[in-house]
């Protein structure tokens, strides 16, 4: 058992308001440095730079986990987590049907850039990815479980987007057994208001739109890797993540 620093929400030059050197190969690059060991691409409603930055993470000797943060129709953000590249981006086109088009305001947005593992443009996306889908928050899980992934509310502790402050609580349907913070230090003081969140487990994520957002590593879990294979890794923080780890 080793223990691997990650952080499991970040955002490439595709996500709006996300910084133009968001590129796949800069996030990389700076989460190495930053010290974390599994990382995840979590742009807004879409995974197009996830094949990109699995390229690049490969040079840093990074995992990383191909991922979207989906907007539901409640206007509440969820991240959904891929262990398979290929399985998040029949997720990515399956969400694309369920996105509520709207021209992108580059001016406003920013580009919204789709780059290869070079960091080079091959194209833009033109519709603005950060609106609501109309998917309702009862409908990511089963759509989600569809293509094998895992997928919890994300920064609860934040005002805008997060599902208590839209909801007021958690729902009963769906049941998250997951919750992604922002803060870490306000994990206590949202337990007391909200004691479910003791029967979860709790990960710490940047949400990283600026390179500079991306944080020193801080937050791990124990996973088992003998023998040592990235494939491996990846597999078991999935079986963690759903609750599946022996």
């Amino acid at each position: 058992m080793s223990k691997y620093y990650y952080d499991l929400h970040l955002h490439s030059c595709l996500s709006p308001c996300a910084d133009n050197d968001m590129t796949p190969n800069n996030i990389a690059g700076m989460a190495a440095l930053a010290g974390l060991n599994i990382v995840a691409l979590t742009d807004h409603n879409s995974c197009k730079n996830c094949p990109a930055f699995f390229a690049a993470a490969k040079k840093q000797g990074l995992i990383p986990i191909a991922g979207m943060e989906l907007t539901t129709a409640e206007d509440i953000h969820v991240i959904c987590l891929f262990e398979k590249l290929e399985d998040a981006l029949a997720f990515s086109d399956a969400v694309d049907t369920h996105r509520i088009r709207f021209p992108n305001r580059v001016d406003i947005f920013g580009e919204q850039l789709i780059l290869n593992e070079n960091d080079e443009p091959i194209g833009t996306e033109a519709d603005l990815l950060s609106n609501a889908t109309d998917l309702m928050l009862e409908d990511v899980p089963p759509l989600v479980s569809q293509y094998h992934g895992i997928c919890y509310p994300a920064h609860v502790d934040r005002e805008a987007n997060g599902i208590l402050a839209t909801l007021g609580t958690f729902p009963e349907f769906p049941s998250f057994t997951r919750v992604e913070f922002h803060d870490a230090e306000k994990i206590e003081v949202y337990k007391s208001l909200h004691p479910v969140i003791d029967e979860m487990m709790t990960l710490v994520s940047s949400d990283a739109h600026y390179l500079w957002d991306i944080r020193d590593a801080a937050h791990w879990v124990e996973l088992d890797d003998e023998p040592y294979s990235s494939e491996l890794v990846r597999h078991n923080l999935f079986l963690l993540l759903k609750g599946d780890a022996k």
